[in-house]
C-alpha cells in the first residue's frame, strides 16, 4: 500500500510546493482518525492542502469560515418549522461530511468553537432531542492563525485536546517560494486525481495501526507525558513553576497512535524513539498549559517539550 500513499503525496504536490511535515501531519490524522489542527500566518497554504487532499482521496468534504458572527448551528445544523404540516424538520449542517475543513477557526468566539466538541470526540451531532451518528472517516482539520495577530480568538482548553496534533507551519525555503511564484504566475498548476478509495484507505489504516509497538516504547510515551505533569520527577525542577497543567490522558493515547501512523508512513513495520521525538512537539504542544510566569518570561511550550524529551531516558 505504500504506492498508494506516495500516490496521494504526488497529487498533493500538484498544488503544494514543500511542506512536508504538514502533509504527514494531514496523512497521519487520517491513518488514526485524529483531528488535525494547523497553525500559521496567512498565505502558507493551509486550506489549499486540506482541500487538495481530500480531492486526492475522493472524500466528501466541507469548508467552513469562522467569523465573529458564526452560530452553532450554521456547523452543526438546526430545527426549521416546516408550516405545511405543523412539524419541525432537522437541516443538517456541513458537519455532516468526511473532512470537515475549519477555516481560521479562532476567528469565532468560543460557544461557536464548542459547537465542535460533541462531534470531535462521539463522532455523532445532538440536534433539538435528536443524536445523528456521522460516516466515517470523520476528521475536523481546522486552521488558525496565531493568536497575536488581530481579531483572534484563544480556543478553549477542552477543544485544543480533543485535536490529535497540533502543526504549526512555517514559511517555505527560497527555492520552494520562487517555485510558487512561478506556479501561480504561469498558471501551471496540474489537476488533482483521485488516486485512492475508502476501502484503500481503510486497508492503508489496518495496516498502519498494526505496526509493531515495543513495551519500553510504550513506557517512554508514557514517561514523556508524566514529566510534563511532573518535572521535579524527571529532574525539572526549573520547569515546576512554569507549567500550570501538564498533557492529558489522551496525549498518550494520541501518541500511542500517531506514533505507528509516521512509522508507517516512513514504511517501517516498528515504532523506534526517533518517531516519538519526531512527533512529540505536534502531539503534546497544545496540551500544555503555561503557568503566567512562563509567558511573562517568553517561555513556550515547545521549549518544555525540548527539556523533556532531553531529560526522559530514551529506552
Amino acid at each position: 500500500m505504500s504506492q498508494i500513499i506516495e500516490a496521494i503525496k504526488k497529487e498533493v504536490g500538484k498544488i503544494v510546493v514543500g511542506q512536508e511535515k504538514m502533509v504527514e501531519g494531514l496523512l497521519a490524522g487520517l491513518l488514526c482518525r485524529g483531528h488535525i489542527l494547523l497553525e500559521g500566518v496567512p498565505g502558507l497554504a493551509k486550506t489549499t492542502t486540506v482541500n487538495a487532499l481530500a480531492r486526492s482521496l475522493g472524500l466528501q468534504f466541507k469548508r467552513v469560515q469562522f467569523t465573529p458572527d458564526l452560530l452553532p448551528s450554521d456547523i452543526i445544523g438546526t430545527e426549521i418549522y416546516d408550516p405545511t404540516n405543523n412539524t419541525f424538520k432537522i437541516k443538517k449542517g456541513p458537519v455532516f461530511t468526511n473532512l470537515l475543513l475549519a477555516d481560521e477557526i479562532n476567528r469565532a468566539p468560543a460557544k461557536v468553537q464548542s459547537a465542535l466538541l460533541e462531534v470531535m470526540q462521539e463522532r455523532q451531532v445532538t440536534i433539538g432531542d435528536e443524536s445523528f451518528q456521522i460516516d466515517l472517516p470523520f476528521l475536523v482539520m481546522a486552521t488558525q492563525n496565531p493568536v497575536e495577530q488581530e481579531g483572534a480568538y484563544e480556543l478553549p482548553e477542552a477543544q485544543l485536546d480533543r485535536f490529535m496534533m497540533k502543526v504549526v507551519v512555517g514559511y517555505n525555503t527560497k527555492e520552494e517560494e520562487l517555485e510558487i511564484a512561478r506556479r501561480v504566475a504561469n498558471d501551471t498548476f496540474d489537476t488533482i486525481s483521485q488516486v485512492a478509495t475508502l476501502e484503500d484507505l481503510e486497508q492503508i489504516r489496518t495496516e498502519a495501526m498494526a505496526v509493531h509497538l515495543d513495551k519500553e516504547i510504550e513506557a517512554y510515551i508514557v514517561e514523556l507525558v508524566f514529566a510534563t505533569r511532573d518535572p521535579k520527577l524527571f529532574g525539572l525542577e526549573e520547569l515546576e513553576n512554569y507549567i500550570e497543567y501538564g498533557a492529558s490522558p489522551r496525549a498518550s493515547i494520541d501518541m500511542y497512535k500517531a506514533s505507528r501512523a509516521i512509522a508507517y508512513l516512513k514504511g517501517q513495520d516498528y515504532v523506534s524513539p526517533i518517531e516519538i521525538a519526531y512527533i512529540a512537539k505536534e502531539i503534546l504542544r497544545h496540551r500544555i498549559i503555561l503557568s503566567y510566569e512562563a509567558e511573562a518570561e517568553g517561555i513556550t511550550q515547545d521549549y518544555i517539550i525540548e527539556k523533556v524529551l532531553a531529560a526522559v531516558p530514551i529506552p
